[in-house]
């Protein structure tokens, strides 16, 4: 009887792998097969590119720059793009490549702002005004929040798109693009991630495979954080079973992760909109009075949460499109395995540990922070948090080179 039950096991889980590697394939060799948008006319649509840098030299001289060059050709060219580039407080050569990027932009004739900027992040420390975006650590020192400080320069980025539009040129999607190893390709494949409907759409970031990187801003279709980091990452059902089917289109309640295709109008709506009851879109933090509380949340999941579409066109992570923070962490999670990023044994490993980990996983950090949340909700009538899904037990705080828990 046990050898019977074991061999039933085993075959079991045999032909989970098998399907699931089927189903993967099959994914995978889709992709491969699209025709490009250059190549097809597939995209009529317009795309505004934004981007921001902070010592990020070696990566654009090897790789981001040549990408996001091929990136504006295949997309059709000037009629067809605009490309936002700031950086800010760099003391590596980054301003000198960007330069090089603003030269080659105009001498093609693409539509561009590639804005460098001289203030460092001593500087920004150093200010006299500490008021809001600011907070006193257990330490007793006031130091500026880190989300306050990189909302404020992600919004920087599409000031342009705002300013056009108001001037009626008008962009069907936005793209952020991280400091990531990609392709044109990449980029391409997440534009047209569920035929193009979506309010975002996010690759996954690696940094150090198989463990993907973004875990401050993605969030499951129940706005839960993942249960393991590697894959099949999520605890909600919906999301997981999308991920295992291969899906392109794997429902989240937020992401980021290296790569982000988001709808432009959101951005772009007018303040006395009924459309748009909430006003434009923009990155933002909590409150100074929430992270009070030792707690914090990432503006890129926030952003999520404040936008009215990803309640009606959804939040989405496309797996086929992987993007990495150095061409190591690329080149890992591109055809390892007969055309596959995951082998038998990450595909066995992973469904077992996901199913282990659901059924005895207590997150003691999901408590504490829900109870942080009531004790500010409860300070003062109107304390609201409606990305509470995205709250973290984190202070963090700008450094003189990045950024430090406190």
């Amino acid at each position: 009887m046990l050898r019977l039950l074991l061999l039933l096991f085993c075959l079991f889980n045999a032909l989970e792998v098998l399907r699931i590697r089927h189903q993967l394939a099959l994914s995978e060799a889709s992709w491969a097969a699209a025709p490009t948008a250059g190549a097809s006319g597939a995209t009529s649509e317009r795309i505004y590119i934004a981007s921001m840098h902070f010592n990020d030299g070696v990566l654009l001289r090897q790789h981001w720059i040549k990408a996001v060059l091929d990136l504006t050709e295949e997309l059709g060219g000037g009629d067809k793009v605009f490309v936002s580039v700031f950086e800010s407080g760099s003391w590596d050569d980054s301003k000198l490549l960007l330069g090089e990027l603003d030269r080659e932009l105009q001498r093609r004739g693409v539509p561009h702002r590639v804005e460098t900027s001289a203030v460092t992040h001593r500087d920004e420390m150093n200010r006299q005004d500490k008021g809001e975006g600011w907070i006193d650590t257990p330490r007793h020192r006031r130091r500026l929040r880190r989300i306050p400080y990189l909302a404020r320069l992600r919004n920087r980025t599409i000031q342009d798109l705002v300013d056009l539009h108001q001037k009626g040129v008008r962009f069907d999607k936005v793209l952020f693009l991280n400091d990531v190893v990609f392709t044109a390709q990449d980029a391409v494949a997440l534009l047209a991630t569920n035929g193009g409907a979506y309010a975002a759409a996010c690759s996954l970031d690696f940094a150090h495979p198989p463990l993907y990187y973004d875990t401050f801003a993605l969030r499951d279709s129940d706005g839960h954080g993942h249960v393991m980091q590697t894959w099949p990452f999520f605890g909600a059902r919906t999301s997981r079973k999308a991920l295992v089917n291969g899906l392109d289109a794997v429902p989240v309640a937020s992401c980021w992760n290296g790569i982000v295709a988001m709808a432009a109008a959101p951005f772009v709506a007018s303040p006395d909109s009924s459309l748009w009851p909430t006003g434009p879109l923009r990155f933002r933090a909590i409150s100074d009075s929430l992270a009070a509380h030792h707690l914090e949340a990432s503006e890129c999941c926030l952003i999520h949460a404040d936008n009215p579409l990803s309640r009606t066109l959804g939040v989405y992570v496309n797996p086929r499109v992987r993007v990495g923070y150095t061409l190591a962490a690329y080149q890992a999670t591109h055809d390892r395995d007969h055309g596959l990023w995951l082998s038998v044994w990450q595909i066995l490993r992973g469904l077992w540990l996901n199913r282990i980990k659901r059924a005895t996983g207590f997150s003691l950090e999901r408590l504490v922070v829900a109870h942080r949340l009531r004790r500010w909700q409860q300070e003062r009538p109107g304390n609201d948090e409606r990305g509470h899904f995205c709250l973290i037990n984190e202070m963090q705080v700008l450094a003189e080179t990045g950024w430090a828990h406190v």
